[in-house]
């Protein structure tokens, strides 16, 4: 089969609305011979904040979720294959359209989340996210060697905060970091406010206040955070990871939720391995995501959130 230029230019636009690092998106498209080939791209750097390029990883699998939802749409049943050829370390995937097929309605809905989504790094709304709705993105995000976990606010609550105040102490002193982060949200048309931003949402600079770790625990304790887990830490498992928080976001959007990223502490090894102990992760926790329920001004109108990337 061959792509038009029209399917072609949405299958491009589903893919560079998928979240990546510091907005970088770092992969690229080639649709050569009917088949659609999703590159990374090794020239996309950010040696402080992502040194391994694990969030790079993660970006790509995100851009393939989208893709795949996208071939969906166009009325194809996908036929994905991760990391193809040995030859081509950047070739990530290529999909073919394997047979005709409709779109799901849940796929279609979550089709037109990915225009919608943005990141919510503000407080959420104070009632909670039912557990029918995160035993829904936990369904949703479930793949190969991958699951999304709840995190449970009577019992984990302390050791993470714990973990993610030790994070933001050395993230705000770390002045290579902080270069990077003010080069990002330099990009930004709504630089994320110093007053609204949460230190869990990894925007940490030199200026932000860090809450002592019992008013940090409070606040983990009222969010709804899931954690993507893998049961390896390969680059296919961190692809997989990608497309499976992807997943969550784009469902947890079809029902009225706003969410936000965190992956920079998980780059301190001390903190990965103390989420794994402490929490007893079954695998490698590769991102977690902030799910809430957005605030209102009044009934049926939501107030945009501070700094609010399209990508981000």
């Amino acid at each position: 089969m061959h792509w038009s230029q029209v399917e072609i230019g949405a299958l491009a636009r589903a893919a560079s609305c998928a979240p990546s690092v510091h907005n970088s998106q770092p992969w690229a498209l080639e649709v050569p011979d009917g088949v659609l080939r999703l590159y990374e791209r090794f020239d996309v750097s950010l040696p402080r904040h992502d040194p391994t390029g694990r969030d790079r990883v993660l970006s790509c699998g995100a851009a393939l979720a989208n893709l795949d939802l996208a071939v969906r749409v166009l009325g194809w049943r996908p036929e994905v294959g991760l990391l193809p050829s040995p030859e081509r370390a950047d070739l990530v995937a290529e999909i073919r359209a394997a047979e005709p097929g409709e779109a799901t309605p849940a796929e279609l809905k979550r089709y037109s989340a990915i225009f919608q989504r943005s990141s919510y790094r503000s407080p959420f709304a104070l009632h909670h996210v039912p557990p029918r709705l995160l035993r829904l993105l936990g369904d949703t995000a479930a793949g190969p060697g991958t699951e999304a976990r709840l995190v449970q606010p009577r019992t984990e609550a302390a050791p993470l905060a714990e973990l993610l105040a030790h994070a933001g102490q050395l993230l705000r002193a770390d002045r290579a970091y902080q270069r990077e982060l003010t080069a990002w949200t330099a990009q930004l048309r709504e630089p994320p406010s110093r007053e609204t931003t949460l230190p869990w949402s990894g925007l940490v600079r030199a200026d932000t206040h860090l809450p002592d770790t019992v008013t940090l625990t409070e606040r983990v304790a009222a969010e709804s955070l899931l954690i993507v887990l893998t049961a390896d830490d390969t680059r296919r498992d961190q692809l997989h990871a990608g497309a499976a928080l992807e997943r969550a976001w784009l469902a947890a959007i079809t029902e009225g939720l706003v969410g936000s990223v965190l992956t920079q502490p998980l780059h301190l090894p001390e903190v990965r391995a103390g989420l794994i102990e402490k929490l007893g992760l079954p695998g490698y926790p590769q991102a977690i995501l902030r799910i809430g329920y957005p605030v209102t001004a009044t009934p049926g109108r939501v107030l945009a959130p501070t700094g609010a990337g399209k990508r981000g």
